[in-house]
């Protein structure tokens, strides 16, 4: 069976993708499995660049088809702010809770009604040389709450409302976040690419 490098130590983010991917015929393996991998620097400009970049390195260092994304999210009266810097805005080793309380305080006199954000996905696969294969996105709109609401999920998840069920990410079942959220949308996109193209 072939294998698929996810490129990352996030343990939230990869056991989401290793679920959206479910049914696929190939081992999906991440930087978890192989810790003497190093961690890539995300310095890029865009959601892109960084994921390439990530993507690029595993690959060649590994040998092995490799994914790798980039997401952040995007607050609206921030000027579209974290963004790309949304895991590490809060400085280095800033934990999830730093990250969110900084968030509202940056947000702290905004009304409800001008919390808008949008939280954005990018994934590019590379071939086992380093080489680009496909890249994807996806996105999904909310607002930012006020306060934490719920436990589920990791990083912004308890302060993103989605309106049309009145629920944070932190609130809503794993099996709706995993059809609405940006990188379940960007994974339906991925693992139709794979499938057409027969890459497995």
């Amino acid at each position: 069976m072939q294998e698929l490098m996810v490129a990352s130590r996030n343990k939230g983010k990869v056991g989401e993708i290793k679920g959206l991917l479910a049914g696929l015929p190939f081992k999906v393996s991440s930087l978890l499995d192989y810790p003497k991998l190093p961690d890539i620097v995300e310095d890029g400009a865009t959601y892109k660049a960084n994921a390439l970049k990530k993507a690029t390195q595993i690959a060649k260092r590994t040998g092995k088809v490799t994914m790798a994304d980039d997401s952040g999210i995007e607050v609206k009266a921030l000027g579209n702010a974290p963004g790309i810097y949304s895991a590490r805005f809060a400085g280095k080793g800033a934990s999830e809770q730093d990250k969110n309380r900084k968030l509202f305080q940056m947000l702290k006199n905004v009304p409800m009604s001008r919390r808008q954000a949008r939280y954005r996905c990018v994934i590019v696969l590379v071939d086992a040389k380093g080489r680009a294969i496909s890249t994807v996105q996806g996105t999904c709109s909310g607002y930012i709450t006020t306060k934490e609401r719920g436990k589920n999920g990791f990083g912004f998840d308890p302060l993103f409302l989605v309106r049309r069920y009145n629920k944070t990410f932190g609130e809503l079942p794993s099996s709706v976040k995993a059809k609405i959220s940006h990188r379940a949308r960007a994974l339906k996109k991925f693992k139709a690419f794979i499938e057409k193209s027969r890459w497995s």
